[in-house]
């Protein structure tokens, strides 16, 4: 890439920068998450709870943030920049959440998400090895 190019414009919001930031934190593929497991998602200004609700499938019951006050479901189109560039079905750290209400407002963007957990269940104890 030209150096004028670059200096002008964030890594990230090239394909290449974008894809060297995806790849250096893996997150989580929502197609691949284990179904009715919830995922905390702590975004700059809203906690989501996340639960898939099939293996291989983007559809998810999600509440958090002013859009889902109470548990809703929705579909998780991706992580982005907050550009055209999207990676789809995933959610990232550094990277705003792209969910899809299923209504004629459109999508909706997340703020940038700061932590990804798995929700563990409190009443469930490890068992020593």
């Amino acid at each position: 890439m030209d150096s004028a190019i670059s200096d002008l414009v964030p890594r990230r919001a090239t394909l290449d920068g974008f894809a060297r930031e995806v790849e250096a934190d893996g997150g989580i593929n929502l197609r691949a998450a284990e179904p009715l497991v919830a995922i905390l998602v702590t975004t700059r200004n809203s906690l989501y709870r996340i639960i898939p609700l099939r293996r291989g499938d983007t559809a998810v019951l999600v509440q958090g943030g002013r859009f889902f006050p109470e548990p809703a479901e929705a579909r998780l189109v991706g992580a982005t920049f907050g550009g055209s560039v999207l990676k789809m079905h995933c959610i990232r750290k550094g990277m705003c959440m792209e969910i899809d209400p299923g209504t004629d407002d459109g999508f909706i963007t997340t703020t940038r998400v700061l932590n990804v957990e798995i929700e563990r269940d409190p009443t469930v104890r490890a068992r020593p090895h």
